[in-house]
C-alpha cells in the first residue's frame, strides 16, 4: 500500500556539466530516466514523480507512464527542485515525507530507496540518507567518493557528524561511502532551502553540510551495496554494462 504521506521526486535536467542530456541516454533499450522512475514505483512507498525543467524529458516520463512536474530552470540544486515540485504536487501539505532520489542512480535498487525511511521512525532526525562501508583503497582514497563519520545509533544506523571528500576518519576502523538519497521531513527541506550556502558547503562543495551546519540531525542507514552514479561516458557505459545483464 503507498503511503499518502510519502512524495518520491526525482531531479532531473538535461545541463549536465559533464554529460549532457543524460537523463535520457539509453541504457538496455530504455531512457536513464526510466530506469530510476521504474524502482522508484516498484518500491511502492509513496507518490513517486520526476521534478524536471524539460518538456523533453518530462515527455518521455509520460509516455513511459510516469508521472512528471515542471519547475523552473534555475535552480541551484536538486533538493531546490524537489522543494518546489512539492509545493506544486502537494499545496495542502498532506506529504509529512519528502524523498530525493537522484535521477542519475538507474542502478540503485528497490531495498535502497525503502532503506533510507527507517531513521525517521525517530522524532529526533531531520533528515535521513544512506552509506555503504568501504572495501577498497580505490574508494578509500578518491576525493569523488564522499565519506559519511558517524556515530553508532544502534543497528545498522549512524548519527552523520560529518561528511567528506578525504579519506576520514583517520586510523584503523570502518570508513562509509555517502550515498546521495535522502529523505526529508517537510518541515526539513523547507527549513534546508530557505538557509544560505554554509562555509564548510562551499569549502567542501557537499551541500548536506549545510543542513549539519544549521543544527539539522541527519541519520543514515548503513546498506550493502552502492548504485553506481551516472556522471561522466565511462559511468554511462558501465550502467549500460550492468544493466543489460539485468
Amino acid at each position: 500500500m503507498i503511503d499518502p504521506r510519502i512524495l518520491v521526486l526525482i531531479p532531473a535536467r538535461m545541463a549536465a556539466t559533464r554529460l549532457p542530456g543524460k537523463p535520457l541516454a539509453d541504457i538496455a533499450g530504455l531512457p536513464m530516466i526510466v530506469h530510476v522512475l521504474r524502482r522508484a514505483e516498484a518500491a511502492a512507498i509513496g507518490r513517486v514523480a520526476v521534478a524536471t525543467d524539460t518538456d523533453e524529458i518530462a515527455s518521455v516520463v509520460t509516455a513511459h507512464g510516469g508521472e512528471a512536474v515542471m519547475t523552473r530552470s534555475d535552480h541551484p540544486s536538486g533538493s531546490d527542485r524537489i522543494h518546489e515540485a512539492m509545493q506544486k504536487l502537494d499545496p495542502d501539505g498532506k506529504a509529512e515525507i519528502v524523498v530525493n532520489v537522484q535521477g542519475d542512480f538507474p542502478t540503485i535498487t528497490i531495498d535502497n530507496i525503502r532503506e533510507v525511511l527507517p531513521p525517521l521512525q525517530d522524532p529526533a532526525v531531520d533528515i535521513a540518507t544512506l552509506a555503504s562501508q568501504i572495501h577498497t583503497e580505490e574508494e578509500d582514497l578518491a576525493p569523488s567518493v564522499v565519506k559519511a563519520i558517524g556515530t553508532s545509533v544502534g543497528g545498522r544506523r549512524m548519527r552523520a557528524l560529518y561528511f567528506t571528500r578525504a579519506t576520514a576518519p583517520t586510523g584503523d576502523g570502518p570508513r562509509y561511502h555517502h550515498i546521495g538519497l535522502y529523505a526529508f521531513r517537510r518541515a526539513a527541506l523547507e527549513r534546508y532551502v530557505s538557509l544560505p550556502p554554509s562555509p564548510l558547503e562551499l569549502q567542501e562543495k557537499l551541500e548536506q553540510l549545510r543542513a549539519l551546519e544549521a543544527g539539522m540531525r541527519i541519520d543514515f542507514t548503513i546498506v550493502d551495496t552502492v548504485p553506481r552514479g551516472v556522471d561522466t561516458p565511462a559511468d554511462l557505459e558501465t550502467a549500460r554494462s550492468i544493466l543489460s545483464k539485468s
